[in-house]
């Protein structure tokens, strides 16, 4: 029966257009496939196209797109093609080589006449398992992933799920963004599989699926633990089991916690990757250091110290995942001080104290997301706002650091003008002036020059 689906965006529904006719003027047929088909049986807009290319080899189908697009061409044994400028990625079907000794499931060999149902056996989920033509408007979906979708359930699509184990990731976060429950013959699918060996690009880009897009990330972290694959993430099965005092945290362990809190930062995103990427990672390894340092004196739970302790189990996870240091810079001050904003707030504390938090962190408004979903993220405990984040704030956006660190007022070429020589003392008065101009001692560039005036003997 044919199916009609809607691309609203002009240029995606004609970038679609013009490669169908190609294609089908060419001789083969093009497939819509994967989570644009998913996202349009959902009733949303895809903002991607992913297409699928049957009948022509991978080197006629590069021409013919080259004559209307700037081509990416990715593969070398089969074809996988991005156009330039556009959200647009076109594939022919391909069959994995099994005379082979490389990494499981990434050699593959382009076979153009594969039967679309086929095609569709070897993708990952059965919401992900159907295509549509957009020339005759037909639907095939063999493992009824409508049905799926209906019903929120995520199911294998068949026994050659086994072929890639990023797989399970994928499913991590696929449970988080439509909020699906797993098939139990699924979950023991996944158990049997391993990440060892697979790219970190390719963990990385689930891991960021489910920080920026999951609706409820607490079920793909569930999913995962429940397919036994925090085994390659000892940093979060240590939470599994790590108690909490009750009286402050009434959900439970440390684990329990932390789904709490990243579900809370969920509902705040900003909608921006850039910021919300290191605040959710912020979130979700915020209590690393809670296994080493939490302690039971007679009943009295504490885990004093373990935000500096965090840090390098933070580290340790997250350069498993991704080699994006500055990234990993980033999320750091958030792990090792977000308990600050809490205890800046009931000590009053002075400017000074705001200035140097922000120079240690940089930006303090992510510091105060992360605070403020690791104070939400207790129910039964009811969350009645989080005044100490609302004070940091106030006070940051009066001194100006809200979002940066505070600038140095002095600089080098300032002394040097003062005809102070280069040297190891210029460095050591640059320091001196930063931490006055921290204190509140000046906020002016004469001031400032006074200030290094009054530090040296100058002999000019």
């Amino acid at each position: 029966m044919p199916c009609r689906f809607r691309i609203e965006d002009p240029t995606l529904a004609g970038t679609l257009r013009r490669i169908e006719q190609a294609v089908r003027q060419a001789g083969g047929r093009t497939w819509l496939v994967g989570g644009s088909i998913r996202d349009l049986v959902l009733g949303r807009q895809p903002q991607d196209l992913d297409l699928e290319v049957f009948g022509l080899p991978p080197g006629q189908l590069h021409a013919l797109l080259e004559q209307q697009f700037s081509v990416q061409f990715v593969g070398k044994t089969f074809g996988v093609f991005k156009l330039e400028g556009l959200p647009v990625d076109i594939s022919t079907p391909s069959r994995l080589l099994t005379d082979h000794g490389s990494v499981p499931g990434l050699l593959r060999q382009a076979d153009p006449d594969m039967d679309i149902d086929e095609a569709l056996a070897r993708r990952d989920f059965t919401i992900n398992a159907m295509a549509w033509d957009p020339d005759t408007l037909e639907l095939r979906d063999p493992f009824n992933g409508r049905a799926d979708l209906a019903a929120r359930v995520l199911r294998h699509a068949s026994d050659r799920f086994s072929e890639d184990p990023v797989r399970v990731l994928r499913g991590m976060q696929l449970v988080a963004r439509f909020e699906l429950a797993p098939v139990p013959d699924t979950v023991a699918l996944c158990h049997t599989l391993s990440q060892d060996g697979q790219p970190k690009e390719r963990l990385w880009a689930e891991w960021k699926k489910l920080i920026v897009q999951g609706v409820k990330p607490s079920l793909g972290l569930q999913f995962l633990s429940g397919c036994g694959w925090l085994r390659f993430y000892p940093e979060l099965a240590a939470l599994q089991g790590c108690e909490q005092d009750p009286a402050w945290h009434p959900e439970g362990d440390v684990w329990i916690h932390t789904l709490h809190c990243l579900d809370w930062f969920a509902t705040e995103r900003t909608g921006r990757p850039d910021d919300d990427l290191p605040v959710g990672l912020g979130v979700l390894c915020h209590d690393f250091g809670k296994p080493v340092t939490t302690r039971n004196d007679f009943g009295r739970i504490t885990a004093r110290g373990h935000e500096q302790e965090g840090e390098e189990p933070t580290r340790r996870f997250l350069a498993r995942l991704t080699n994006q240091e500055r990234l990993i810079d980033e999320v750091l001050p958030l792990v090792r001080c977000h308990l600050r904003p809490r205890a800046l707030h009931d000590a009053r504390a002075s400017d000074s104290a705001v200035r140097r938090l922000a120079r240690h962190v940089t930006r303090i408004d992510r510091l105060v997301r992360v605070a403020r979903a690791d104070h939400a993220g207790r129910p039964p405990k009811l969350f009645d706002g989080f005044p100490a984040g609302e004070w940091l704030l106030e006070r940051a956006k009066q001194l100006n650091v809200e979002n940066q660190a505070p600038a140095p007022i002095v600089m080098g070429r300032h002394l040097l003008d003062l005809g102070i020589q280069p040297g190891p003392e210029i460095g050591q008065l640059l320091d001196d002036c930063y931490e006055a101009q921290l204190d509140g001692l000046f906020t002016t560039l004469d001031d400032g020059l006074a200030y290094a005036r009054s530090r040296v003997p100058l002999s000019h």
